[in-house]
C-alpha cells in the first residue's frame, strides 16, 4: 500500500541544508495498522507531508495506494483520506451531514451517491444522531470521529492519522481505538498512524516504524521491539538478606542485569514467566521468606530510550 525507496527531504536555511528526511525505504502492506513514532523533529511530520502529497520530495520514488507520488500526485489524492492533528475548521453553524456530503462532491461523487456514502459512514463511526446538528454542538470524541469520517467519505484503502486523539478524555480515547481497528477490521482500510501516546501505538498498531534524526532506526512489532531491547524486570522483597537473595536467583536463573533498591531486588531476564518459579525455590531452599513479588514488561518507552537516548514523553 505503500512503498518508498531513498525518500529524502531536504530543507535550505541560511546556515546551510537541513535533512529532515534521510533516505526513506519502508513497505506497508494493505490491511495493516502502522505506527509512525519518534521524538519531537524526528522528521515524522515531513514524512507524512510527502506521503501525502503536501510537500514534494528532495529525492527517491514512492507508490502510494498504488500510485507514483511525484508523477501522480492527484491520483494519491484521490485515493487516500488524510486527518491532521488541527481538524477541519468550517463555517459557524455547518450541519455535520452537510459538511461530508460537500466533502464527498469534492472528491468527485454525485450528489446522491455522497448523500448515500454519508448514510452508511456515520452509524459505524457512532454518528448516525448527529447528520443534523451544528458541529459546534459536538463533543471533543464527536468532533474527532467527525474529522475521520470527512477522511473516509470517499471510501479510500489508505488513511492517514497524524496524532488523532490528542486532547480526548480517556473513554474518547479507547472508544476511538475500536473505531481505527474497525477500518482494518471491517473495511480492509490500511491505516498510517502518528502518535506521542505510546499505550495507544502499544494497543492499535499491528507494525511500529520508530524514527529518529530523519531515518526509520526500527520496524517491527510492538512485542518484538519490546523483547529486543530489553527483558522483563522481576522486583522481589524477602525477609532476610537482600543481596543472599541475589546470590541465590543468580544460580537459579540467567540474570542480565540486577540492582537493590532499598528493601527490593530488581533482577533482569529474558522472559519472567518463565524465571519466576525457579526463582522462588531457590528463595526457598535458602531459607529466605517471600514478602512480594512482581514480573514487569519492558514499555515501548525503554524501546525509545534505548534506540534514540530519550524518552518518548519527555519530547511531547
Amino acid at each position: 500500500m505503500i512503498q518508498t525507496q531513498g525518500l529524502t527531504r531536504t530543507f535550505k536555511t541560511k546556515t546551510g541544508p537541513v535533512e529532515a528526511v534521510r533516505p526513506l525505504t519502508i513497505d506497508i502492506q494493505p490491511g495493516e495498522i502502522v505506527g509512525l513514532l519518534g521524538p519531537n523533529g524526528a522528521g515524522k511530520t515531513t514524512t507524512l507531508r510527502m506521503l501525502t502529497t503536501l510537500l514534494s520530495p528532495s529525492g527517491g520514488t514512492a507508490q502510494v495506494a498504488g500510485a507514483d507520488l511525484r508523477a501522480e500526485p492527484r491520483e494519491v489524492r484521490r485515493r487516500i483520506g488524510y486527518v491532521a492533528q488541527v481538524g477541519a475548521a468550517p463555517a459557524p453553524g455547518t450541519r455535520v451531514g452537510e459538511e461530508l456530503v460537500a466533502q464527498g462532491r469534492l472528491q468527485g461523487l454525485s450528489k446522491s451517491a455522497a448523500a448515500d456514502r454519508v448514510a452508511a459512514l456515520l452509524p459505524r463511526l457512532n454518528l448516525d444522531d448527529m447528520g443534523g446538528r451544528a458541529l459546534s454542538e459536538m463533543s471533543g470524541g464527536q468532533r474527532r470521529r467527525f474529522d475521520i469520517a470527512l477522511g473516509l467519505v470517499h471510501s479510500p484503502r489508505l488513511i492517514f492519522l497524524d496524532e488523532p486523539t490528542t486532547g480526548l478524555d480517556p473513554q474518547s480515547r479507547a472508544n476511538l481505538w475500536d473505531h481505527i481497528r474497525s477500518l482494518r477490521d471491517d473495511e480492509g482500510v490500511t491505516v498510517l498512524i502518528t502518535t506521542h501516546y505510546l499505550d495507544e501505538a502499544d494497543a492499535l498498531a499491528d507494525r511500529i516504524l520508530v524514527m529518529d534524526a530523519g531515518s526509520i532506526v526500527a520496524d517491527d512489532t510492538p512485542d518484538a521491539l519490546k523483547a529486543q531491547v530489553a527483558g522483563d524486570v522481576i522486583s522481589l522483597t524477602v525477609d532476610g538478606d537482600t543481596a543472599r537473595a541475589e546470590q541465590a536467583a543468580r544460580a537459579a536463573v540467567e540474570v542480565r542485569t540486577s540492582s537493590i533498591d532499598g528493601e527490593t531486588l530488581h533482577l533482569t531476564v529474558e522472559r519472567g514467566d518463565v524465571a519466576v518459579a525457579p526463582v522462588l525455590r531457590a528463595l526457598d531452599a535458602a531459607g529466605l521468606t517471600m514478602r512480594s513479588i512482581t514480573v514487569t514488561r519492558p514499555s515501548l518507552d525503554t524501546v525509545f530510550l534505548t534506540l534514540t537516548g530519550r524518552s518518548l514523553r519527555d519530547t511531547e
